[in-house]
């Protein structure tokens, strides 16, 4: 969980570990650790558990991770990208380059910044020339005229803006550098394998926020774009919209005051990385984007941050073998990497965090569920059904796109994620939320599809300050199998720890499989 405010950084683990062998269980059990706080240091708070599931090597859950980051320093130099697609910029009486100017007068004075005309190809809009001008009134004048002048044309080739992006950014490297991207068309003019060796060239090197607007546009590129460059998407359903959207962006990237934060893990041996995603407050998946440091470390950026909260799910894979039972054993180490403005490099920041496990026969220790767990696979199944709605919806099949919806529907409600139920209600006309019972409205509007669409990774923390429900000692019925998985869980569990899927559900396996992957 990385977790932002107060003028701290605050790092925290859990995980569970279970061991299920001729019919009975070995389970995990909590170990803490020291807290470490210094003016403007992180505060590592370790709580670790393990939990294994009985087909081969242990796996070691660690969840959530938590960075809380206020920065209390001055401001670091600051490098923006304004990117507008070319094409749609008048074919609406606003269009991107409507948004454009009141993206300008919110940046801050001194800041350096460049508008790029995006269509096939990538075209310099402000300054004319490959290279960031400096925000003050007279480069704010100019850069609000030469968006005046744009004229529509061409395809869409991504690509290719980030590329000129990359090229632009080169020239300030110890800045905080973010990007916008706005667009109204698909990646047609490229290949996918092009668009993903641009994004491989710029990983780890600036954020980049996107919009879609109109209706022709394809969220999933969209997403995988923010994914790599730990940005966020969103939709923009009306062009009146446009304007105040952009002002809330060029907002938050300005209060941006750490450049690059990583969580830097090291494993000891028969220990690996299974999966590493951003759980809040969007779902980010992390895994893929590793970057090696030698044979048992690894870094992964989570991107630039301001005075916000961010929570991760790491699992690990254990190897049981040779190791004692009844002990806390240290099996991984978690490290922040903090890159402040001026600085090229990375540096450590704040006292190592252990990754624990530990075996027990103890029946009342292995059945324990982290109601946190619990919260982010259903926040992981919440966003699984909400695009598994807009896909039996395009191809058609409105009675399956109404249960999934249904399902998000009361997953919402249950984990009060207020921004995807409010996108929710635009497709369905809700009967009984509690049940999942809705009906799809009729001519729902492409653009209300693709904001529920593009916006359905969002997710919500579960408070702090939440009562956690009582814990049992033993488990609340017989075991119950996933029907998905196979995996084996205890009675008490309301998903699957192994693929995410709600074990209240009966029937075949889900065919794209529902939770984590």
């Amino acid at each position: 969980m990385v977790r932002g405010g107060g003028g701290g950084h605050r790092v925290g683990l859990r995980g569970g570990r279970r061991r299920r062998h001729r019919g009975w269980r070995r389970g995990w059990r909590r170990a803490g650790g020291d807290r470490l706080r210094a003016g403007g240091q992180p505060e590592p708070v370790p709580v670790h558990t393990g939990r294994r599931d009985g087909r081969g090597a242990d796996r070691h859950r660690a969840r959530p991770c938590r960075v809380h980051c206020g920065h209390r320093g001055r401001r670091g130099r600051v490098a923006g990208l304004l990117r507008l697609h070319g094409h749609a910029a008048h074919q609406a009486p606003r269009g991107p380059a409507g948004g454009g100017p009141a993206a300008v007068d919110t940046l801050r004075a001194g800041v350096r910044f460049a508008v790029v005309q995006g269509t096939h190809r990538a075209a310099m809009v402000y300054p004319a020339e490959p290279r960031l001008a400096r925000v003050d009134d007279r480069t704010r004048a100019e850069a609000k005229a030469a968006i005046a002048r744009m004229q529509p044309s061409g395809g869409t080739a991504m690509g290719t803006w980030l590329t000129l992006a990359n090229t632009l950014f080169d020239q300030h490297p110890t800045a905080i550098r973010h990007a916008l991207l706005l667009t109204d068309g698909r990646n047609q003019s490229e290949s996918r394998e092009q668009l993903d060796r641009a994004l491989a060239a710029c990983e780890g090197r600036f954020v980049c926020d996107a919009r879609g607007i109109g209706e022709h546009y394809e969220p999933r590129e969209l997403l995988r774009i923010v994914s790599v460059l730990r940005g966020r998407a969103a939709a923009v359903r009306a062009e009146s919209e446009l304007a105040e959207d952009f002002r809330q962006m060029m907002a938050v990237a300005m209060g941006r005051t750490v450049a690059d934060v990583r969580l830097r893990i090291r494993t000891l041996p028969g220990v690996e990385v299974r999966l590493l995603k951003q759980a809040y407050p969007t779902e980010l998946h992390l895994t893929e984007h590793a970057i090696t440091v030698d044979d048992r470390t690894a870094e992964f950026s989570t991107g630039s941050w301001g005075r916000e909260s961010r929570e991760y799910h790491l699992s690990l894979t254990v190897e049981r073998e040779g190791r004692p039972w009844n002990e806390d054993l240290q099996v991984a180490v978690v490290d922040l990497v903090v890159r402040r403005p001026g600085q090229v490099e990375g540096r450590p920041c704040g006292a190592r965090s252990p990754v624990l496990v530990h075996w027990t026969e103890d029946l009342r220790l292995s059945t324990r569920i982290d109601p946190r767990v619990a919260h982010y696979l259903g926040q992981a199944e919440l966003s699984q059904a909400v695009l598994a709605g807009y896909d039996a919806y395009g191809a058609g099949d409105h009675e399956r796109a109404g249960v999934e919806w249904g399902r998000a529907v009361r997953l919402a409600t249950e984990s009060g994620n207020g921004e995807i139920l409010a996108r929710l209600v635009r497709l369905v006309e809700v009967v009984d939320a509690g049940a999942g019972l809705v009906r799809v409205r009729a001519n729902l509007r492409a653009r209300d599809l693709l904001d529920a669409a593009v916006s359905h990774v969002v997710s919500t923390m579960r408070p702090d300050s939440a009562a956690d429900p009582p814990r049992q000692d033993a488990p609340s019925g017989p075991d119950r199998t996933c029907v998905q998985c196979g995996r084996i869980s205890p009675g008490s569990a309301a998903h699957c720890a192994a693929c995410g899927r709600r074990l209240d559900d009966e029937g075949q396996p889900d065919q794209a499989g529902v939770g984590l992957p």
